[in-house]
């Protein structure tokens, strides 16, 4: 039998696999924060690179101003408006950092600067030279490396020093920078050690260097440009530098692995452990109803939810077969009881009074043990068949048997010793029941009607298909059911007609009967003598 469902509740693979993938995006979710972090710390160093090429492209432009530097005629008309980024207007132009290590290309170590193939112009040497020392200065608290260079592409202040003109013009981000657009890209660094392993997550923006290329612009056009590059701080120096955040994150991590074990026990262990000690407890022998567990704020998983109520069912089922078998036995102990006090007694009278006893009354004595013995031998049987009856299932690998013939041939049986049979079968059904048990519950119907309807009584068979059931009605001409009685005609060893040889057990075989073949058998009341109703489906 399919377990009732009672709402929705997860199984305990579902339950499992989602505490797995809980548990296994606890450090997936670490390293993609790590990833993030790593890509914040490029972009504040972006940021700050970005912040210091501003400052120098300014004041290289103050100096080419100063030194004499001037557009021509051509060059001004050639010049464009200075560009401005959607939404600011007026001489607004700001510039964020945007690097990003998901997104953005690692490129090669930087080329080696070449001799340029010209000097450099004398108004940017001059402007230069006047920033040299400050650049050098300044590298001593930003570590940044720092070139300015001329329209052409020739460094004209550095924060190394230089021997001979050379030229960054081949440098892609150069390149760019001079045809007026800024620049930031990501490079390898030229030298470094290397890493690998858990050292390769920690470090790995120090094997990186951003370079950051801004152009100088006079009235829209280019004029020079500035190179900033600058490794980005160690994540590992990062991380100690946070390490009481960090401390909170891993309580808080540590936190949520238990919250996910607390929600584990109590969606699955906790539950199995209750219904296991109530299981325990009745195994024992405690008269106690297996009840489910009352509703909690966490559900436990469909199985033990389902075990529960299996559980309950089955402890509710023992109990009843326990009393069934208790009372049982008490009504066998009964009928058993009589006959055999009978029979004890009267093997005591003719043990003692055998001899001096007339033919009659020894033939009497022996008449009232051959009855008694009839009397327990026709008990046994129904005993048996009770017995059988109570395990018999029904199904649809039982034969189907045609119950035409099976009338006819029991009206004619018990029509012959003065008991009147009408039958009325409807044409071609079939009943989804071994010929044997179909005989056994219409010879109980007879033998009830034989006995409790009266001298010569006249029963009527009728048999039809009401829907998807099959209906069988046994009705008598008899004085039929009191109403105290009728609540406990199905009753074992219940019945009227003790006198007449009734053991109370043939209404009870009919409907253990019809139930293991997914029916019911009842008595329907009726003013005009007794009908009994046996219902049972034919899919």
């Amino acid at each position: 039998m399919r377990p009732e469902r009672r709402g929705w509740r997860p199984s305990i693979g579902s339950a499992l696999l989602a505490l797995a993938v809980a548990a296994l995006l606890v450090p997936l979710s670490g390293l993609w924060v790590l990833r993030l972090y790593e890509s914040a710390l490029i972009r504040q160093t972006e940021s700050e690179l970005i912040a210091q090429s501003a400052v120098i492209a300014a004041v290289y432009r103050t100096g080419w101003l100063a030194a004499g530097g001037r557009l021509d005629g051509s060059e001004r008309a050639a010049g464009d408006s200075t560009l401005h980024p959607p939404g600011f207007d007026g001489p607004w132009t700001p510039r964020f950092a945007a690097l990003d290590l998901a997104a953005d290309p690692i490129l090669p170590p930087p080329p080696d600067p070449l001799p340029a193939p010209a000097p450099a112009d004398p108004v940017s040497v001059q402007a230069g030279a006047a920033l040299g020392g400050v650049l050098r200065e300044a590298q001593r608290t930003t570590l940044a490396g720092m070139r300015v260079l001329d329209r052409t592409g020739v460094v004209v202040a550095a924060t190394g020093e230089a021997t001979a003109p050379v030229s960054m013009v081949h440098q892609e981000e150069v390149a760019r920078a001079l045809a007026g657009e800024a620049v930031s890209v990501l490079r390898l660094r030229a030298k470094g050690p290397a890493v690998s392993g858990l050292a390769a997550v920690f470090d790995r923006p120090s094997a990186l260097r951003v370079f950051v290329a801004t152009p100088v612009l006079e009235e829209g056009r280019v004029i020079g440009a500035v190179l900033l590059s600058r490794t980005p701080r160690a994540l590992a120096e990062t991380l100690y530098g946070k390490r009481w955040h960090l401390a909170g994150l891993a309580a808080v991590v540590l936190g949520a692995v238990g919250g996910l074990a607390a929600l584990g026990a109590a969606a699955i262990a906790r539950p199995l452990r209750a219904v296991t000690r109530r299981a325990i407890a009745i195994a024992e022998g405690a008269r106690e109803t297996l009840t489910p567990p009352p509703p909690t704020l966490i559900p436990p998983v469909r199985e033990v939810d389902d075990l529960s109520h299996a559980l309950a069912r089955m402890a509710v089922t023992l109990e009843r077969r326990a009393d069934y078998i208790r009372d049982f036995a008490a009504h066998v102990s009964h009928e058993f009881k009589t006959p055999l006090a009978s029979i004890s007694g009267t093997v005591e009278l003719l043990r003692d009074h055998l001899d001096g006893m007339t033919a009659d009354e020894r033939e009497r004595f022996l008449s009232n043990l051959d009855a008694d013995a009839r009397r327990l031998s026709h008990l046994v049987r129904r005993l048996l068949d009770l017995a059988r009856a109570d395990v018999m299932t029904g199904g649809p690998g039982e034969a189907a048997t045609d119950p035409a013939p099976l009338l006819a041939r029991l009206a004619g049986r018990y029509g012959a010793p003065g008991m009147g049979v009408t039958v009325d079968c409807a044409p071609g059904l079939t009943l989804p029941m071994g010929a044997e048990a179909l005989e056994t519950i219409l010879v109980n119907l007879f033998d009830n009607a034989r006995q409790h309807a009266g001298p010569c009584p006249h029963v009527t068979v009728t048999l039809r298909r009401e829907g998807e059931e099959a209906v069988l009605t046994v009705t008598d001409d008899g004085p039929g059911v009191s109403p105290a009685n009728a609540a406990r005609l199905f009753d074992p060893f219940f019945t009227t007609a003790r006198a007449s040889g009734g053991t109370g057990l043939g209404l009870s075989i009919v409907r253990s009967l019809a139930a293991a073949h997914g029916g019911t058998a009842a008595a329907v009341p009726s003013t005009g003598g007794g009908v009994f109703v046996v219902r049972v489906p034919v899919g």
